[in-house]
């Protein structure tokens, strides 16, 4: 019986191997891609890099204003993330089928979460783009609608997967649903919503650059500005301060999980 089922099991994976190449065949078909061409592209993009896309001594001069937009875009992005995260938590809690107080308001959140969580931000850029122009005000936005959808989804499933039981034993002592909130929901979820969070946090940091680029804003446009201008070494520089702060922003964010969560 156990050797039926492992051999189905291996059927079934070879079965999707065979699609999933043949799936890749023909977008490589479709496409026009050409292996060969591609490697044989790469040792030339690394001499290219490794001559023009470096900081030199003029870019290091840049270093205050590249540094200013991307303070402007760090405080931007955590902004957005912890608004949205407040929205989210309602629409949540609004949605979740534990904590829901109506199905027809339970789906409503839910759906408008997947609305908002589908619309790639950099979409949200271009549609923004027209209302408010290029400004800060763009990228916040985006960034924000882009969290709030995400969050949503991500904290109604924090909220279904911890809370179910200790609820209903809620429900069944005769609490109010206030109660239930407040005494269930929050502290059992604070450690799951918390990485969420942080985890949106350092997402946006890295998505704050394409935004940038598209609405003018921040360190994108910064980049966008100097490699337009065909300054790789003060582009490179950007890149590099971009790494670096999202290494920053990942390892306090593992500290506070590892310290306080």
């Amino acid at each position: 019986m156990q050797a039926d089922v492992f051999l189905t099991k291996k059927i079934r994976s070879l079965v999707f191997i065979l699609l999933l190449a043949a799936v890749t065949f023909i977008a490589v078909v479709i496409t026009e891609f050409n292996f060969a061409k591609g490697l044989s592209s790469v040792p030339k993009a690394l001499v290219w890099s490794f001559s023009n896309f470096y900081p030199d001594a003029n870019a290091m001069k840049k270093l205050p204003n590249i540094m200013d937009k991307l303070q402007q875009t760090v405080l931007v992005s955590i902004a957005a993330t912890t608004v949205a995260s407040i929205l989210a938590f309602f629409f949540a809690v609004a949605g979740s089928t534990a904590t829901g107080f109506n199905p027809f308001l339970s789906k409503i959140s839910r759906g408008i979460a997947t609305i908002f969580r589908n619309i790639d931000i950099a979409a949200w850029s271009m549609i923004l783009l027209f209302s408010f122009g290029q400004s800060a005000l763009t990228g916040y936005f985006a960034l924000f609608f882009g969290s709030f959808g995400f969050m949503t989804r991500a904290f109604i499933e924090s909220i279904d997967e911890v809370s179910s039981s200790s609820v209903e034993a809620l429900r069944a002592t005769g609490a109010g649903y206030f109660s239930i909130i407040f005494q269930s929901v929050i502290p059992s979820t604070i450690p799951q919503l918390i990485s969420w969070i942080l985890f949106m946090i350092e997402t946006n940091i890295r998505n704050s650059a394409i935004v940038g680029i598209l609405t003018g804003t921040g360190i994108g446009f910064a980049f966008n500005l100097y490699y337009k201008n065909l300054d790789y070494h003060s582009a490179s520089l950007v890149v590099i301060a971009i790494i670096l702060t999202i290494f920053i922003i990942e390892w306090v964010s593992n500290f506070i999980r590892r310290v306080i969560l």
